[in-house]
């Protein structure tokens, strides 16, 4: 099937980003309904969705891996990616929107901004991904476009203004009034096939026409030119198309968002299409993208064209079961060609691309090539992983990587059988390529095997895929937390390696300086040797052995972070000094010096965040209190709904959805993200540290 060729300006990247349960995928159904790719409308509740296609999301009725569809609306092509909502696959939402253009930024107009819109949010802005807004549910009961257009104003952006406004209340929402054009676009039923443009009802004129005046004001700002007609002859001077450009700069620049609303399932979504295709970026209203020369260092630009040498970013790692490893890539210069070759620049290997396929969530139709500015999946990579970059082999650039946090989660897991023992092996290694925030780890103290992931519904997903995907049966052991070890104070150490016992002797004598790195920033090592007391070549081991140390922890076993260590004297021996003696030196100074630099143990601190009934609200506060928690916000949202914000050590939070659950009858929900490392309480240190030593 040959491909339709689409001119880069009619290309749009978009994604669908929202908290949970805002009606994300069910939008995304509405618009694979409405664009003709699909010939109904699959429900979540039933299982029956398109892009929620894996057994996992379908029993549960959540997103939990981002799908990729490519859909046509007005003779534009829309690669769409639906992005998971929960906390726990947050990575999912930060690799699609670090190749993504635009989004489509879904609420739920019975609740408004909820907490992980505001984590989505932060995240569209730190990738400038410029957004519009769509106020979703408002046809239900308690869905109220007003009250969530309110909470967006007060909790992520004071520019955000409507487009559209709802005809009707709840269930006798009909369709909406287009401030635009100043068109009513209504419907008889949501499953309408055509919008019907008629007059706006006469008791809206007054509202709408104050509401387009707010617009137009917003949209001049833009342009000089239209600013100055508008202050001397007002807004009638301006004309629908100038509003559309002007309006379509102001969303371009990335701080200013158009808001729509109505049922995801119904014929609205058409509105959302045109909104997509006349309001948010083609690749080529994006800048071009900047990387460096893996060889010189230098900085070099690609610009969105075929002619351009290629480059792409690969974003994420899929097991296909019928095709294998697919690579996902957003190719952002020249053209990737089926059966070529390119240069994995992040591993410095040549790949060849076997086959370029166009996805439409686990459905799959060959293409012979992807250019620049598209994104596809490839088939054929073995050794590319999530943020590597694919080059043209003649002209290599590096693009920036996509950054994850490191998981704060972990759990030991062993097989049930000795047969179960391979295939765990290898199903563990094809999870982790998938995705970056699950590591794998052999703890040498206790030979177990520790998986580490964001939260406990992750880490419960990834068990049963390994069940059900690689048939492998395995046991799991308590959740751990991923402590971490540093240092307050100051101290000078020796570290002194010395053998003698015939032969050959062993000799390395260091002095290092250990001190507490600003936060974050780990270990940091500096060479302040003035002449030889410590020749060149011997530094780099002690570095290594001091790195080694830290890594295995010293009071605790656990990682140590944020030190600062100043190797700054010492002494060696023509003979018996060697690269192993001085490794052993830095690891000798490393274990004493940590010991006197007043070491304390850091522990993951989560951002949690609860909504509550008002009734269950002092429970809440006093379940948070028990675990040690710091409440450092509370807010009302409509209805009788409480927003709690606390700080609440992770060790602490096991177990704490169902606790919620019971302890709200089931009317309360929570999200949790991890905000940073803190110091352990002593008389919690001392209760750790004597636990892992009984080991």
């Amino acid at each position: 099937m040959a491909e339709r060729h689409v001119p880069l300006k009619d290309i749009r990247n978009i994604g669908i980003i929202a908290h949970i349960d805002a009606g994300k995928t069910t939008t995304t159904e509405g618009i694979l309904y409405r664009t003709g790719l699909s010939h109904k409308i699959g429900l979540v509740h039933e299982g029956a969705t398109t892009t929620d296609w894996m057994e996992q999301e379908r029993e549960r009725g959540i997103t939990i891996t981002s799908a990729a569809v490519t859909t046509f609306w007005r003779n534009h092509k829309i690669n769409l990616i639906d992005t998971p909502g929960h906390i726990d696959f947050t990575a999912e939402v930060e690799r699609s929107l670090r190749v993504l253009d635009g989004a489509v930024v879904v609420f739920d107009g019975k609740m408004g901004v909820e907490a992980q819109t505001e984590t989505v949010w932060r995240q569209a802005n730190k990738y400038s991904v410029p957004r519009i807004c769509f106020i979703n549910k408002i046809n239900q009961i308690g869905g109220d476009f007003y009250k969530s257009l309110d909470s967006i104003h007060h909790r992520l952006s004071k520019n955000a203004l409507p487009i559209h406004l709802p005809i009707g209340f709840e269930k006798e929402i009909n369709g909406v009034i287009d401030l635009v054009d100043m068109t009513a676009y209504t419907y008889s039923d949501f499953t309408d096939h055509a919008l019907v443009k008629g007059e706006i009802p006469a008791d809206m004129l007054e509202k709408a026409k104050n509401a387009r005046r707010l617009l137009v004001e917003a949209a001049v700002e833009a342009d000089d030119v239209l600013f100055e007609r508008f202050l001397e002859k007002g807004e009638d001077s301006i004309s629908v198309d100038e509003l559309r450009v002007a309006l379509r700069q102001r969303v371009l620049a990335g701080d200013f968002y158009l808001v729509t609303g109505g049922d995801g399932r119904g014929v609205i979504v058409e509105k959302v299409l045109d909104l997509v295709v006349d309001y948010l970026p083609s690749p080529l209203d994006v800048d071009a993208i900047w990387g460096h020369d893996p060889k010189t260092g230098a900085e070099v630009e690609r610009k969105p064209d075929e002619s351009e040498p290629m480059a792409g970013l690969a974003f994420k790692i899929a097991t296909d079961p019928f095709v294998g490893r697919l690579i996902f890539v957003r190719v952002y210069s020249g053209k990737m060609t089926a059966g070529s070759y390119v240069l994995n620049t992040t591993t410095g290997n040549k790949e060849r691309i076997g086959r370029i396929v166009r996805m439409h969530a686990d459905k799959r139709e060959d293409i012979e090539a992807i250019s620049a500015g598209d994104i596809a999946a490839v088939v054929g990579l073995k050794d590319t992983f999530t943020g590597a970059t694919l080059t043209d082999v003649s002209h290599p650039i590096t693009l920036e990587a996509i950054s994850f946090p490191e998981p704060p989660v972990s759990i030991a897991v062993e097989p049930k059988t000795k047969s179960d023992q391979e295939k765990m092996g290898i199903a563990l290694q094809r999870l982790a390529e998938e995705d970056p925030t699950f590591r794998v780890h052999t703890d040498h103290e206790t030979g177990q095997t520790i998986m580490s992931g964001m939260g406990e519904l992750h880490l419960d997903i990834l068990i049963d895929r390994m069940r059900r995907e690689f048939k492998v049966e395995a046991n799991i052991g308590e959740p751990q937390v991923a402590f971490r070890e540093s240092i307050k104070g100051t101290s000078d150490v020796q570290g002194k390696h010395i053998k003698q016992s015939g032969g050959r002797g062993q000799y390395g004598d260091v002095w290092v300086k250990f001190e507490a790195n600003e936060t974050g920033k780990g270990f940091e090592f500096i060479d302040a040797i003035k002449g030889g007391s410590v020749p060149q070549e011997y530094r780099k081991p002690v570095e290594a052995g001091i790195r080694e140390t830290l890594e295995g922890g010293v009071i605790a076993g656990y990682p140590v972070v944020d030190v600062k260590a100043t190797l700054y004297d010492g002494s060696y021996h023509d003979v018996d000094s060697s690269e192993l003696a001085f490794k052993l030196a830095g690891s000798l100074a490393a274990r004493d010096g940590i010991k006197q630099a007043k070491p304390v143990l850091l522990e993951p601190i989560m951002r949690v965040e609860v909504t509550t009934p008002e009734d269950f609200m002092g429970d809440v506060i006093g379940d948070l209190n028990s675990r040690r928690g710091r409440i450092d916000a509370m807010e009302d949202l409509s209805g009788n709904a409480k927003l709690i914000k606390a700080f609440v050590p992770l060790s602490n939070m096991f177990g704490y959805t169902s606790d919620l659950r019971s302890m709200s009858q089931g009317r309360a929900a929570s999200t949790m993200e991890l905000a940073q490392y803190e110091e352990v309480p002593p008389n919690v240190s001392q209760e750790i540290i004597e636990k892992r030593s009984s080991k």
